[in-house]
């Protein structure tokens, strides 16, 4: 299982249950490297797309106490999150947000994928900074690009001791 995001400067991911900034480039990269795979998501994600409608070419499932929709897989708990999940292969999975998704997963994700922006974007959600976690080392960053005005580095941490599932 992998994370993928993008934060700020601050391990910023969003804003009024929005992101905080229009990255195209980014966009782009979520979309490839998430096409055809399984997202994984809290409700208040899934709210947060266009229509609150789940991403298309995707598996989509939602950790939620109720359910949701027809057109995602619901589950209401980590043991049936992670029963469900081993119908997938692992690197299929990417979790996707929001911010309590992410700090209850990230510790059993075997990768993640954080676009870093370099800006403050007045974020009021928040994801632990993968760099003071000493479980996680920074193995690839890529050269900064401009992304709609904002400077970008697609990085990837690896998670060295990923707890079990």
């Amino acid at each position: 299982m992998r994370a993928i995001f993008h934060a700020d400067r601050d391990w910023g991911i969003g804003k009024k249950n929005d992101l905080m900034f229009s990255l195209p480039k980014d966009m782009k990269f979520f979309r490839e490297t998430t096409k055809g795979k399984v997202v994984v998501m809290g409700l208040n994600t899934l709210k947060s797309f266009p229509n609150g409608k789940p991403l298309k070419n995707r598996v989509n499932i939602v950790l939620s106490p109720d359910k949701v929709d027809e057109d995602v897989i619901t589950v209401h708990s980590l043991e049936e999150l992670f029963e469900e999940l081993k119908k997938y292969p692992a690197d299929d999975v990417f979790v996707i947000g929001g911010a309590s998704v992410y700090r209850t997963l990230i510790p059993y994700c075997t990768e993640v994928l954080v676009t870093k922006v370099e800006a403050s974007g007045g974020a009021d959600v928040f994801v632990p900074n993968l760099d003071e976690d000493e479980n996680f080392r920074l193995v690839y960053e890529s050269e900064a690009e401009e992304d709609n005005g904002y400077t970008i580095k697609f990085c990837t941490y690896r998670n060295l001791s990923p707890t079990e599932v």
